[in-house]
C-alpha cells in the first residue's frame, strides 16, 4: 500500500456496533459464522455503515468496514457540532427522533446511535429511539433521518432567498413566539 492510501484510510474512525454469531446446520453439526455491523466516519460530517459476514470475526469486521467506506453520506452540521434542525427517521419498526442541542449538552443517545454520532463528528445532540432495539434497524433509521437534514444554504437556494434573509426570518419567528 502506498503512503497516500494509508493516510486517506487513517482519516476515518470506525466503530464496531454489533457482532452476531450465526449458525448453519449441516450434516455433521453446526457451522458457525459471524455477522458484524460497523460504522465509519471522518468526524467532519461524513459517515457510513456496513454489514459483513464471514467465518471469522476479523474478516467480518473488515468486510463491513469496506462496505461502510463505499456507502458514506455527507451530513451538513451547524458549527461542526450539532444538526441544523430536529428530524425523525424510521426503518422497519425502528423510529428515531434527533434534536439539535446547545453547546455543552454532549451526545445523549443509545448505543448504536451514539456510535453513528461519534464517527460523524457531532458533539451536542439529543436522540430518542422508539420501537425496535435491533441495532441494524436503529442504525438504518438514524441514517434515514440524517439523509434528510438540510443546511440553511440548501433551503435558501430552494426558496430563492439569501441565507441572511432566511436567518432573519428565523429570528422573527422566535420573537413572535
Amino acid at each position: 500500500m502506498s503512503r497516500d492510501v494509508q493516510e486517506r484510510e487513517s482519516e476515518f474512525v470506525d466503530r464496531l456496533v454489533h457482532i452476531n454469531r450465526v449458525a448453519k446446520v449441516v450434516k455433521g453439526g453446526k457451522r458457525f459464522g459471524f455477522a458484524a455491523l460497523v460504522v465509519v466516519g471522518d468526524q467532519k460530517g461524513r459517515v457510513g455503515f456496513g454489514h459483513g459476514k464471514a467465518r471469522e470475526v476479523p474478516e467480518a469486521i473488515r468486510k463491513a468496514t469496506e462496505q461502510a467506506k463505499r456507502q458514506m453520506i455527507r451530513v451538513p452540521l451547524r458549527d461542526a457540532r450539532t444538526l441544523h434542525h430536529d428530524i425523525t427517521g424510521r426503518h422497519g419498526a425502528g423510529k428515531v427522533v434527533l434534536r439539535a442541542a446547545v453547546p455543552g449538552t454532549g451526545i445523549i443517545a443509545g448505543g448504536p446511535m451514539r456510535a453513528v454520532f461519534e464517527t460523524l463528528g457531532i458533539n451536542d445532540i439529543v436522540a430518542k429511539s422508539t420501537g425496535t432495539s435491533n441495532p441494524y434497524n436503529m442504525v438504518r433509521a438514524t441514517f434515514d433521518a440524517l439523509k434528510n437534514v438540510d443546511s440553511p444554504r440548501a433551503v435558501a437556494a430552494r426558496r430563492g432567498l439569501k441565507v441572511s434573509e432566511l436567518q432573519a426570518r428565523r429570528g422573527e419567528t422566535a420573537v413572535e413566539a
